[in-house]
């Protein structure tokens, strides 16, 4: 499953820069009217047509495998969820109580964990001129 997801990833990745690369070539549509009265070359690369149903239409295609790529990665990542819910959950279910943690005394016996005493109310919080 995970080579399916890297290939769709890189397939999606290419599509996307070919795109843009297709996208900046492209003339604008106040460049067909140049070519019409001669200040252009209408007699290009792709024939006398120009090159704009070449490349609109390689552009669509490619705008197609670029969504189609990113709506398979969203089905496949809501297909198999991954542990907790939210990177936050995973973080406070894998972290250590404190009493776990050693503490900095050279004494065998572990220290007890006392937890810092958090003030009365949300006045006390705010510092006095």
């Amino acid at each position: 499953m995970n080579i399916v997801l890297n290939l769709l990833v890189g397939v999606q990745m290419l599509s996307a820069l070919v795109m843009i690369g297709l996208i900046l070539i492209q003339h604008g549509k106040g460049a067909d009217m140049g070519a019409a009265f001669g200040s252009g070359s209408a007699g290009s690369l792709f024939g006398a047509s120009g090159s704009a149903n070449f490349l609109s239409r390689t552009t669509a295609v490619l705008a197609a495998v670029f969504f189609v790529c990113t709506l398979l990665l969203a089905y496949f990542s809501h297909a198999r969820p991954v542990g907790g819910g939210s990177l936050l959950e995973r973080a406070a279910i894998g972290a250590p109580s404190p009493s776990q943690i050693p503490s900095g005394s050279s004494s065998s016996a572990p220290a007890p964990a006392t937890p810092p005493s958090a003030p009365a109310s949300g006045a006390a919080q705010i510092p006095s001129k």
